[in-house]
C-alpha cells in the first residue's frame, strides 16, 4: 500500500476535530478522545510538531448545565462553553500526560486573525510553544464573543491556523470517512480519493449541515476550509475520526486535497477569508480593469458611489458596475470622507485639501482579488 508523502514528510502538522467526534449526548467521549490523543502522540514520538484545534466545548458544556440540546441563544452558548472548555481541556491535559507530553490552551478570536499586530502575536506565542514541546490545543474564545458564535464550525479556523503556524499538513476530522459524490448514506455514492481543484468539486452534491446535533456545520464548511488551505500551498486530509492514526501514518485514507496555489502574504489570507466587507466601495469599469488587470492602487477618480460606515483601516468590498464583488482591501479613508472625494485625481485632491489626500483610496498592497 503506497503512503501518502504529504503525511509522512510532513514536520508541522495541523489537526482538527469536531464536536460530534469527541462528545456522546452532551459528554465527553474518553475513548474517542484517548484515540485521538494516542494518535496524536505516536506522530509526536517521531519529532513532528502538532497543532490540534479541537471543538466541543459547548457539547461538553451540555450535560453538566442539564441541557439536552445545544442552545440557540448566544449567552447560553458562551455559558455551556465557559464550563465545558475547563473540562475539555483536563480530558486532553490527562491523556496526553499518560505520553508525557504537556499541552497548552490557546483560545483565538476573529480578532486573532484579522488584526495584523495579533497576528503576530499569535504567532510568536504557537511558536515558542512548539519549540518547549507543547502541543496547543486551539479553539475560538467562545465565551467572549459578541457575534456568532462559530467561526465557520472551526474549520476555517483550522485552516487559518494552518497558515499561520507554517503548517505542511491540514487533518480535518469528521464523523464521515471522507468526501463523497453524494450522501454518502444512500446506496450508489462512493468516496472521491482525491481533490486536484474547484473543477473535481463541482459534480459533487456536498452536504450543508451535521447531523449531530452538537456541533454547527456539515461537509460544506470543510470543503470550504480545504479550499483555504490549499490555496495558500497546504495540502490537506479529511477523514474520519476513526482512521487518524491511519492518515497521520500516511496510509490513504479519506480525500487528499492537493495544493492549489503557493503561500500567501499572511495579510491577504486573512483579509480573503477571515473578515468581511464593512462597506462596499462602487468601481466605474476603467477602475475595475485597473484593479484587476494591472493590480493598481484604487484612487478616488474611479469610484461612483459609496455604500456602509466604516473608519480608515477597515476592510471594504469593492464592487464591479453590473453588482459582482472583484476584490476586498483596507480602506485609507473614514466612509465620511469619501463622497467628497469621489470622481476627482489625486493631485487636484492634494492641490486643494493637502498632502494628506494624495493616498490612494485602497493601497494595491493591502488589495485581494476575491
Amino acid at each position: 500500500m503506497k503512503q501518502r508523502a504529504e503525511a509522512t514528510q510532513a514536520t508541522r502538522i495541523v489537526v482538527k476535530v469536531g464536536s460530534s467526534s469527541l462528545t456522546h449526548r452532551g459528554k465527553i467521549d474518553l475513548e474517542r478522545l484517548r484515540l485521538l490523543v494516542d494518535a496524536i502522540a505516536a506522530r509526536r514520538v517521531d519529532g513532528t510538531e502538532v497543532v490540534l484545534v479541537s471543538s466541543g466545548a459547548i457539547a461538553a458544556g451540555l450535560a453538566p448545565m442539564g441541557l439536552r440540546t445545544r442552545p440557540r441563544d448566544l449567552a447560553t452558548q458562551q455559558a455551556a462553553a465557559s464550563v465545558g472548555q475547563g473540562l475539555l481541556m483536563a480530558r486532553y491535559s490527562d491523556a496526553f500526560a499518560a505520553h508525557g507530553l504537556r499541552v497548552g490552551q490557546v483560545l483565538l478570536t476573529v480578532d486573532d486573525v484579522t488584526r495584523r499586530s495579533h497576528y503576530r502575536n499569535a504567532y510568536r506565542t504557537f511558536a515558542r510553544l512548539l519549540e518547549l514541546g507543547v502541543v496547543p490545543i486551539v479553539n475560538e474564545n467562545d465565551t467572549v464573543a459578541t457575534t456568532e458564535i462559530r467561526f465557520g464550525d472551526n474549520d476555517r479556523l483550522a485552516a487559518l491556523t494552518s497558515h499561520l503556524v507554517h503548517a505542511d499538513l491540514l487533518l480535518l476530522l469528521s464523523d464521515v470517512d471522507g468526501l463523497y459524490d453524494g450522501d454518502p448514506r444512500k446506496p450508489g455514492t462512493s468516496m472521491v480519493t482525491e481533490i486536484r481543484g474547484a473543477a473535481d468539486l463541482e459534480p459533487l452534491a456536498i452536504g450543508k449541515n451535521g447531523s449531530s446535533g452538537v456541533g454547527t456545520g456539515g461537509m460544506q464548511t470543510k470543503v470550504e476550509a480545504a479550499g483555504i488551505a490549499t490555496e495558500a500551498g497546504i495540502p490537506v486530509i479529511l477523514t474520519s475520526a476513526g482512521q487518524v492514526g491511519e492518515a497521520l501514518r500516511g496510509q490513504p485514507v479519506g480525500t487528499l486535497f492537493h495544493p492549489t496555489g503557493r503561500r500567501r502574504k499572511t495579510r491577504l489570507l486573512w483579509l480573503a477569508h477571515a473578515t468581511s466587507g464593512q462597506g462596499v466601495l462602487h468601481l466605474d469599469e476603467g477602475a475595475v480593469r485597473a484593479v484587476t488587470q494591472r493590480r493598481a492602487s484604487l484612487l478616488p477618480a474611479g469610484i461612483s458611489a459609496v455604500d456602509g460606515t466604516f473608519s480608515a483601516g477597515d476592510p471594504v468590498d469593492l464592487m464591479s458596475p453590473s453588482g459582482v464583488v472583484i476584490a476586498r482591501g483596507l480602506v485609507n479613508y473614514d466612509a465620511s470622507e469619501l463622497p467628497g472625494l469621489l470622481g476627482r485625481s489625486t493631485r487636484d485632491l492634494a492641490r486643494e485639501l493637502g498632502a494628506a489626500y494624495e493616498r490612494e483610496v485602497v493601497h494595491r498592497d493591502d488589495l485581494v482579488l476575491l
